[in-house]
């Protein structure tokens, strides 16, 4: 694991390969395809990851398509539940944020195995957009009600956020969703 971590580390995800994993371990290739189904699998490994996002997407995309959105927030606030699958996400999120290498691999792995599946969902011209679009509104819900626990967001029911969150990202995504209608909520006035 610890050749892996240095390869991604040094070259990036992209760039990484699961010959040069194997070389640098000192061992034949074959022995990490035997362990690791491909360079999502073992990058995962490395991270700990709670969740496979990249896998969870392929089964999402597969069903209906206007249950797109819905799908993603319930699977990402679902997972989350565990108080063990909060701690690491937790983790994951800072090194996400945070600057150095750690980062651009984080950042690489979504792009490739997540944002670029949903943006080909999507077929618009605006694609890559839409895909950013969806991904900021999940990772601002997660930020929110994990890494600050802000109130009310951090304690309001799973499904309430999906009801809510779910056809935002639809939006995002396809343009397609009911929003949900306005509230009427009085804005205060400097005076």
């Amino acid at each position: 694991m610890r050749s892996a971590t240095e390869e991604f580390a040094d070259r990036g995800y992209e760039a990484a390969s699961l010959r040069a994993i194997a070389r640098r371990a000192g061992v034949d290739s074959a022995l990490v395809h035997h362990y690791f189904e491909d360079k999502a699998d073992l990058f995962t490994a490395t991270l700990e990851a709670p969740l496979r996002p990249d896998r969870a997407i392929t089964v999402i995309l597969a069903g209906p398509r206007e249950d797109v959105g819905t799908s993603i927030v319930r699977y990402l606030l679902e997972q989350l539940e565990e108080q063990k699958a909060q701690a690491r996400i937790v983790a994951i999120l800072r090194t996400a944020v945070g600057s150095g290498p750690g980062s651009r691999m984080l950042k690489e792995f979504l792009v490739r195995e997540v944002f670029q599946r949903l943006a080909a969902a999507s077929a618009s011209p605006d694609a890559d957009l839409r895909a950013n679009l969806a991904a900021a509104q999940l990772v601002g819900v997660m930020m929110t009600r994990f890494v600050l626990r802000l109130e009310p967001i951090a304690s309001t029911p799973t499904e309430e956020l999906v009801r809510r969150v779910g056809p935002v990202v639809q939006w995002h995504l396809f343009g397609t969703g009911q929003p949900l209608p306005a509230l009427d909520v009085a804005v205060p006035t400097s005076e």
